[in-house]
């Protein structure tokens, strides 16, 4: 086995440049430093009330934190890191010069670890997702523009979903969280809910219990979304420097792309009988190219390209036709994904697992500064059982939706963050607010898609130089 895997890995690498080489290495690293340093960086969203609360001690939480992290990344799935592969001009990275397509993944990755590691130093609960896709987006555009395309080789349709996704999400935590406490008020005739711990003792066995299942829910649904956002990062790198091996799913063989693309063609066949003759005349041209590399014995690097950006330009062209006929929009898009599932959309199983433990072990370390934040200076008073489980409950409900219903990234800090004031909001007004911790968060928000967005269209430029 060992043999076999040090074979699988140097057939990989087998007539690279060293320089590509090295430049695979670094690129991984950042990564892995950037799924680490949103370890610790988002880990208070989910420990911060159990330790406030005394329901756990800090080494105890976090470390339980961490594991659920883990758990969340290797069963979440990967929807939303295939959204965050497809807000980026996937195609840019399949060209012929993989320095241009590694600077823009170098430089979505610095600009995002840089911001986040920055925010963290300062104690401001600031959104990795946030600075992620801004990133994305900066480097989209700098791509776009340097080809003489404008700002169309953006993905603006994904952009938009993520972008509502990420504004919704705080808005509902802060809401939901204030009804839930106004409900336990009504509905919960014990008062030690709503009180502060008293010392460092522990609270009634129930509540703690609660609030350990509120923190192992948001550890999970965090490591659900945030550490697909690592996977997807990881796929680019990996597509990006090894298209041949990566560009469609290792997994299958040949005959099994071909078996998946005449499943594909029929169902595509059967669907067009419902509507005119020429609705599915724009995909053709994709279509008998696939066709054609599907057909032989054994792909080559030049084959598995050309296969993925087909696949690409079909999907765009699918949202062409959407446009013509929105009735056939559900019905296309499944028959797309069921395609994409068997040819592009996957992570390898090992690409999960390290993005899983650098997030576990993030979690486990620097949690303190972002803790300090919400537990003591978003409300004036100390926070309470029931508002530490109700900004949980939310929390853990919010992201868990978006992680496994429709696959988009939402801010865990912003919406736990913003829980915990909607909650400080029902037990005593706006007043119970520190407006200072408020305005830095609420500055950070506005801030961080437009300072990640030119900080990665910057670096992307001196990448370029750099390195084309």
């Amino acid at each position: 086995m060992r043999d076999f895997c040090f074979t699988k890995y140097d057939s990989m690498l087998e007539g690279l440049e060293i320089s590509v080489i090295v430049l695979l290495f670094v690129s991984v690293a950042c990564v892995l430093i950037f799924e680490f340093i949103n370890g610790f960086h988002d880990t208070a969203n989910a420990v911060a009330t159990v330790i406030y609360t005394k329901s756990l001690k800090p080494q105890a939480a976090v470390v339980l934190s961490g594991v659920l992290n883990f758990a969340g990344v290797f069963f979440g799935g990967i929807g939303v890191a295939i959204g965050i592969i497809n807000l980026l001009p996937t195609d840019a990275l399949l060209q012929g010069d993989v320095w241009l397509g590694m600077s823009m993944v170098l430089a979505l990755l610095l600009s995002a670890i840089i911001w986040n590691f920055g925010t963290w130093y300062l104690g401001i609960p600031s959104s990795s997702s946030h600075t992620l896709i801004g990133a994305i987006l900066g480097v989209g555009i700098a791509y776009s523009l340097d080809i003489g395309k404008g700002i169309t080789g953006v993905n603006w349709s994904k952009a938009a979903e993520v972008g509502l996704s990420l504004l919704l999400a705080p808005l509902i935590g802060l809401t939901l969280a204030a009804i839930l406490l106004w409900i336990l008020k009504f509905s919960v005739k014990s008062p030690k809910i709503f009180e502060a711990p008293d010392g460092d003792t522990p609270p009634p066995s129930w509540i703690r219990a609660i609030l350990i299942f509120t923190c192992s829910g948001v550890s999970f649904a965090h490591g659900s979304n945030d550490g697909q956002k690592g996977v997807g990062l990881l796929m680019l790198v990996l597509i990006g420097i090894l298209p041949a091996h990566y560009a469609l799913n290792p997994e299958f063989s040949v005959k099994d792309y071909q078996k998946a693309y005449q499943i594909f063609e029929e169902k595509v066949v059967i669907l067009g009988k419902n509507y005119p003759s020429s609705t599915f005349d724009g995909i053709k041209k994709e279509q008998a190219i696939l066709k054609t590399v599907f057909a032989k014995e054994k792909l080559e690097k030049a084959d598995i390209k050309e296969a993925r950006k087909n696949i690409i330009k079909i999907e765009k062209k699918f949202k062409e036709i959407y446009k013509k006929e929105p009735t056939i929009e559900k019905p296309a898009k499944a028959i797309l994904s069921e395609f994409k599932k068997k040819t592009t959309d996957y992570a390898p199983t090992w690409t999960i697992v390290a993005i899983a433990l650098s997030l576990g072990l993030g979690t486990m370390i620097g949690w303190r500064r972002i803790v300090v934040t919400i537990g003591e200076k978003i409300g004036k008073q100390h926070l309470t059982y029931a508002q530490g489980a109700s900004a949980e409950l939310i929390a853990t409900a919010t992201i868990g939706f978006s992680s496994f219903v429709y696959s988009l990234p939402v801010s865990t800090t912003h919406i736990l963050s913003s829980g915990v004031a909607g909650s400080m909001i029902a037990a005593n007004g706006v007043k119970n607010l520190q407006k200072s911790t408020v305005k830095s968060i609420a500055l950070a928000w506005l801030l961080t898609l437009p300072v990640s967005i030119g900080l990665s269209m910057l670096l992307f430029y001196i990448f370029k130089l750099i390195l084309v």
